[in-house]
């Protein structure tokens, strides 16, 4: 199953959009593909968050779009069948971090790659930050989460953020093929094999989610 991001020019994260991907997922449970590649339209994988709309929310819709950010995180995190990330253009921090819950990315060349949430004066939330620590290292994840900059494709592929590079109009391409060599695995060990690596920490995010969903202020 191909999963496309498309809500131009940025694929950037509204409440419409955040409950979409949910719903994506629960379709993908429901009907059970052997794989799942997940891309965006456009020039963009997804900006993150939109900043344009999220000012404007009273502190109840802040507390909502922050859940909704946790729920997605967690629905996409916590698939146990193959997933792939076909990040087929710029990646900025929520769709940084989205492309961090794939099993294998694949970036496209020239495109910019980064988490941008302290240069922009939002918080993570639990189960972003929780992705983040498990899919980085520690080191990369200093780097990038404190200084807030964005990295070229070779610098992204260095740091762990993408497995491989190809130009952009090859990455869905290649998306699909790695899907359809995992999907080939055995699927029962392969889900296995997902929970022992990534169990605990699916865990962790949802304690943390439970004891402090919302930091105070999210957005000031």
């Amino acid at each position: 199953m191909v999963v496309t991001i498309d809500r131009p020019p940025a694929n950037a994260m509204s409440p419409q959009l955040l409950a979409e991907g949910r719903e994506a997922v629960e379709r993908i449970r429901a009907e059970a593909p052997k794989a799942v590649v997940l891309t965006g339209a456009g020039d963009f994988f997804s900006g993150g968050v939109d900043l344009k709309l999220a000012p404007g929310f009273s502190p109840r819709e802040q507390e909502q779009m922050v859940a909704a950010i946790n729920q997605l995180f967690c629905a996409w995190y916590g698939l146990w069948l193959p997933v792939v990330a076909a990040v087929n253009g710029h990646a900025v921090a929520g769709g940084m971090i989205l492309a961090l819950c794939a099993d294998h990315r694949v970036g496209a060349e020239g495109a910019r790659y980064g988490l941008t949430e302290v240069r922009v004066g939002v918080p993570y939330p639990a189960a972003a930050i929780g992705v983040v620590r498990a899919e980085l290292s520690a080191g990369v994840a200093r780097r990038l989460a404190l200084g807030a900059d964005l990295v070229g494709s070779e610098e992204a592929l260095e740091f762990g953020l993408l497995d491989e590079l190809l130009p952009p109009h090859g990455v869905l391409e290649r998306g699909i093929e790695v899907a359809r060599n995992l999907a080939a695995l055995p699927d029962g060990v392969y889900a296995e094999t997902k929970r022992q690596l990534r169990g605990g920490t699916a865990a962790e995010i949802e304690q943390a989610i439970a004891s402090d969903p919302i930091a105070s202020g999210w957005l000031g």
